[in-house]
C-alpha cells in the first residue's frame, strides 16, 4: 500500500462501520461487498464493545483490508495501536491530535472530527492527516444536531489543505447538493450499511463524487 499521505490524496469514499447500526457479522459482510465496490478507507466505530471484542473484530477486518485499504479505529488509541490498525480517529472530546500522534507514531493516519472552521484549522496545525467535518445533514448518529450551513462546509474545503471528509446523513439522494460546493470526498455510514446492495451503493457514491 502506498504511503498514508499519498493514499489520502486519492481517497474519495470513507466507510464507517458502526456497531450501533449493525452487528459484527453483518458489518463484515457489508465490508466485503464494499471492498469489492471500491471503498477507499474504512473506520470502525464501536462505542459499546469491550477491548477484547474490538481487538477480535479488528483482526477480522484486517484479514479483508490489509494491503488493500486502511483501517481506522475510532476513539480508542490503545486499541488502534495494539490491533495493528492503520490509524486512529479522534473527536473534540477525545485525545487531541498531538497526543494521538505521539501514541500512534508518524507512520500511522490520524484523523479528527471537526464542527467549525477553528476546529479544522487547529487539527491541520497539529498535524492531522485529514478531518471529518459535520454533521452535514441530520443523522441518527447525532440526534438533535441541526443541519450544517453549507456555506461553512464550502469555506472549510477552500481553506483547509488536508483532506476534508463531510460526514453526517450523507446519501446518494442528497450528495448532489454537495458537489457544487467542491466536495469530492465523503464519509458514509447508513447509506452503505443498510443498502440492499452495498457494493452498488459504493459504486454509485464514488461515481457521484467523481462527477458522474
Amino acid at each position: 500500500m502506498r504511503s498514508n499521505k499519498k493514499l489520502l490524496d486519492s481517497v474519495k469514499l470513507y466507510l464507517i462501520l458502526d456497531t450501533q447500526v449493525l452487528g459484527y457479522g453483518a458489518l463484515l459482510q457489508v465490508l466485503k461487498y464494499s471492498v469489492r465496490g471500491g471503498i477507499d478507507i474504512v473506520q470502525l466505530r464501536d462505542k459499546k464493545g469491550s477491548a477484547k471484542e474490538i481487538l477480535n473484530f479488528c483482526s477480522k477486518i484486517l484479514k479483508i483490508t490489509k494491503g488493500k485499504i486502511p483501517l481506522i479505529v475510532n476513539d480508542r488509541a490503545d486499541l488502534a495501536f495494539f490491533s495493528g490498525a492503520d490509524g486512529l480517529h479522534v473527536g473534540q472530546e477525545d485525545l487531541d491530535c498531538l497526543h494521538a500522534r505521539k501514541m500512534m507514531g508518524h507512520g500511522k493516519i490520524v484523523g479528527v472530527s471537526c464542527q467549525n472552521l477553528a476546529h479544522a484549522l487547529k487539527a491541520q496545525d497539529q498535524g492531522a492527516d485529514y478531518i471529518g467535518f459535520g454533521p452535514v445533514f441530520q443523522t441518527q448518529t447525532k440526534p438533535g444536531c441541526p443541519e450544517m450551513d453549507l456555506d461553512l462546509l464550502q469555506e472549510v474545503i477552500k481553506r483547509v489543505k488536508i483532506p476534508v471528509f463531510p460526514i453526517g446523513g450523507i446519501s446518494r439522494e442528497n450528495i448532489r447538493q454537495l458537489i457544487p460546493l467542491g466536495v469530492r470526498r465523503a464519509a458514509i455510514c447508513r447509506d452503505i450499511l443498510l443498502a440492499t446492495d452495498p457494493c452498488q451503493s459504493v459504486r454509485d457514491l464514488k461515481k457521484l463524487l467523481c462527477g458522474g
